[in-house]
């Protein structure tokens, strides 16, 4: 599998706090072994996102990504209030 970041998923990381960074780089081991593992709660998004994907970071940070055709790239990550307006 390809992984590729957007240019705001790497803005995003830049003001992401150490314990988020981490959090990511062990959800992302998992999605790259099981995409769908529950603990992800990888599921589809609907609204701006439609065609997107989101997978659970933490309790409350989300990373979103899309599938292009045998790569995966990542958009964006942030807490669900920052990501959704909510």
């Amino acid at each position: 599998m390809i992984v590729d970041y957007h240019r705001l998923f790497k803005k995003d990381w830049k003001h992401l706090q150490p314990k988020v960074k981490q959090a990511f780089r062990a959800r992302f081991q998992i999605f790259r072994t099981n995409p769908f593992n529950p603990i992800l709660s990888n599921h589809k998004l609907q609204g701006y996102y439609g065609g997107c994907r989101s997978i659970n970071v933490t309790g409350d940070y989300r990373a979103i990504f899309v599938e292009e055709m045998d790569s995966i790239k990542f958009l964006r990550i942030g807490t669900h209030a920052e990501l959704y307006g909510r």
